[in-house]
């Protein structure tokens, strides 16, 4: 009888142990959504329609920023991965990155969102309104007036959460060196890239400085997610001391 229940508590145990949801496990599995992200993010600077008044209504302007939304959401869960992986090494300066990085992602959440549901109802009776979110993202001047919109999201969106959150996230993961160096070195170019060249390259030719970007997030995603961790031992319940079974001498 003691034999039976102690194996049925061994099982019992067992089973909860492959069920259960780790921090580590966790992290890696956010690591395949940075690699995900990364794939997706130059996957679409390939296929994205040009940002004119004629595509908005099209069939993949509405696919594109379908896959766009997804990709965001797999960049922040994979962000916070990569960020937990390497917390304790990357101090204030990662922390930082962190949260502007992400911040982008989550604004572009909500852009993506207006693109891909809201713009292609409203471009035929407000098309000035469609042309001038347009010209904020792919930034040009047009005649609709979005009062602050364009210049919060080029300053507080575009150069402190995209160039300076990714350029920081990047420079903490190069010194943290947890995860590939060179990664976090080629995150912190990609992301300075728009800075450095958009004098030079124009819309939408600068698309391609999303390349180095999105090839970062898929190596960290990858390194991240391939990982193998040495895993904590648990003690067996009922089997940390033995415990006598009674005899006839007591």
């Amino acid at each position: 009888m003691t034999a039976n229940h102690q194996t049925t508590a061994i099982q019992t145990n067992t089973k909860e142990r492959t069920m259960q949801i780790t921090t580590p496990k966790l992290i890696r599995w956010a690591g395949l959504a940075a690699m995900g992200s990364g794939i997706l993010y130059i996957a679409i600077q390939a296929i994205h329609p040009l940002d004119v008044l004629s595509s908005v209504t099209t069939a993949r302007w509405a696919i594109v920023h379908y896959v766009s939304i997804v990709m965001d959401i797999l960049a922040m869960l994979g962000i916070a991965g990569l960020y937990a992986r390497q917390v304790e090494k990357s101090g204030w300066l990662g922390l930082t990155g962190y949260l502007l990085f992400s911040g982008f992602w989550a604004f572009s959440v909500a852009l993506h969102f207006i693109e891909a549901f809201i713009s292609p109802v409203v471009a035929t009776e407000a098309p000035k309104f469609v042309e001038g979110l347009l010209g904020m993202v792919a930034g040009h001047a047009s005649d609709s007036n979005l009062g602050a919109l364009p210049t919060v999201y080029a300053l507080l969106i575009g150069v402190v959460g995209y160039v300076l959150g990714g350029f920081l996230f990047g420079i903490a993961t190069f010194r943290a060196r947890v995860l590939p160096r060179w990664a976090g070195g080629l995150l912190a170019l990609g992301t300075l890239l728009p800075v450095l060249l958009s004098s030079v390259v124009h819309h939408p030719f600068d698309r391609l400085f999303a390349v180095p970007v999105g090839l970062a997030l898929a190596w960290l995603g990858y390194a991240l997610w391939s990982e193998r961790r040495a895993p904590v031992s648990q003690p067996i319940p009922g089997r940390a001391s033995p415990e006598l079974s009674p005899t006839a001498a007591e």
